[in-house]
């Protein structure tokens, strides 16, 4: 059960991370949505007190969030980079 909210917590930061950036491309809300879901998964594994398949703590899940917000900008950050070069 903790996987599964740890998944939809990343899911729901990344579209709401980009309604927030301003990104209206498909692809941009499902990069969006990865990198979230990718980040929550990460920093959620990595503080877990208790087994995901068992539930999540509430610190577990300001892990979660944290860790997805920071690979939501990473990924905004190096797409931007890549798009600066591509048009050069």
């Amino acid at each position: 059960m903790g996987l599964l909210i740890l998944i939809l917590i990343g899911a729901l930061l990344g579209w709401v991370g980009s309604i927030a950036l301003c990104r209206e491309e498909r692809l941009d809300t499902l990069v969006c949505a990865g990198a979230g879901t990718a980040g929550a998964l990460v920093a959620g594994t990595v503080s877990a007190t208790i087994s995901l398949m068992s539930g999540i703590c509430p610190l577990q899940m300001l892990w979660a969030v944290i860790g997805a917000l920071i690979a939501i900008a990473l990924s905004q950050t190096l797409a931007g980079r890549l798009g600066n070069r591509v048009l050069e």
